[in-house]
């Protein structure tokens, strides 16, 4: 389009130096709620599509076929928009770990775990990925975090313990339960981990839907191998139960659910990010309530107070961040 007669374009160093706008801290700040409710209300709910999973296909293999279909549709979605999938050697060795540690190993372990724990506990296990995301981001990324995240951090982790104080007190330790917990402390430590490399790697430019296709679909190749090395019988459930809720955990538990909360990661860190392991235990009990006839008790209702409360704290201190 060429300008009108007499209309003065400013020279090319002019337009160079001239600021590109930027999101007010109000948007920005919206966007982030938004991205911290998506994948916290999806989480929320993928436990009910997680136990139909279990059942003739062995867990490992399940978490394999999962990733491996979201690979795919994230990977159909780039080139539907004509994002390129190429990296060099040294990000897809990069994106590997990622994917090992942030969709292989971690969700194997705590497939494993709710074949042996009750959800609550489980839950409750992976609520301290609150206290590692600070604390890990301080130790390994220089991340300090305002006194009202950790204040929220104390509140959300000691209100899912108020939730489920039941399944707690009947904990026990011994056998296969002790088993069972290990695992899921594992795997806590593994999502934590791929929190933290997630934050560093995407920070570094790579974009989070390709960099996410490569990683989930290097952690649906290295798990199914690590199925055939083990043993593991090869099997694949046609019941409708079984292909609706793996459909549902690839498009929306991993591929909706994880780009928009690594997007967050990017933009706000791992530690305040990692605070939707708190909530996601208080929605999961929300929709217990709609489709099981949950009852809510004084103690559970205290403990959602106490996840809300730290809520507020935690997105008000990352709206002051922004």
């Amino acid at each position: 389009m060429t300008p009108a007669p007499g209309t003065r374009i400013p020279p090319a160093s002019v337009l160079a130096e001239t600021p590109l706008p930027t999101a007010s801290p109000e948007r920005r700040a919206g966007t982030d709620l938004l991205l911290f409710a998506i994948p916290s209300v999806i989480w929320g709910t993928t436990w009910l599509a997680i136990k139909f999973q279990l059942g003739s296909v062995a867990p490992e293999l399940s978490v394999g076929w999962r990733f491996a279909l979201a690979a795919l549709l994230l990977a159909g979605f780039c080139a539907a928009r004509g994002v390129s999938l190429r990296f060099g050697a040294a990000d897809h060795a990069r994106l590997a770990l990622l994917g090992v540690l942030l969709f292989g190993l971690n969700y194997v372990l705590v497939y494993r775990s709710e074949q042996v724990l009750t959800s609550g506990l489980v839950a409750v296990l992976f609520a301290m990925l609150v206290f590692l995301n600070l604390l890990g981001g301080r130790l390994f990324l220089g991340a300090t975090a305002p006194g009202a995240v950790w204040a929220g951090a104390v509140l959300g982790v000691s209100g899912v313990a108020f939730v489920f104080w039941p399944e707690l007190k009947a904990v026990r330790g011994g056998g296969a339960e002790a088993v069972g917990i290990a695992e899921g402390l594992a795997a806590t430590v593994l999502a934590s981990a791929g929190n933290l490399f997630s934050q560093r790697l995407f920070g570094r430019g790579i974009d989070v839907v390709p960099g996410t296709a490569l990683a989930m679909g290097y952690a649906s190749l290295l798990v199914i191998l690590g199925c055939a090395a083990t043993g593991v019988r090869f099997s694949f459930d046609l019941h409708p139960s079984y292909l609706v809720s793996l459909v549902y955990l690839a498009l929306f538990g991993s591929v909706v659910a994880f780009v928009s909360y690594l997007t967050l990661v990017r933009r706000v860190g791992a530690g305040r990010s990692g605070y939707s392991a708190a909530v996601i235990p208080v929605v999961a009990m929300l929709a217990s309530t709609l489709f099981e006839g949950y009852r809510w008790t004084g103690t559970a209702l205290a403990g959602m107070g106490l996840v809300l409360a730290g809520t507020v704290l935690v997105l008000r201190a990352r709206s002051r961040a922004a």
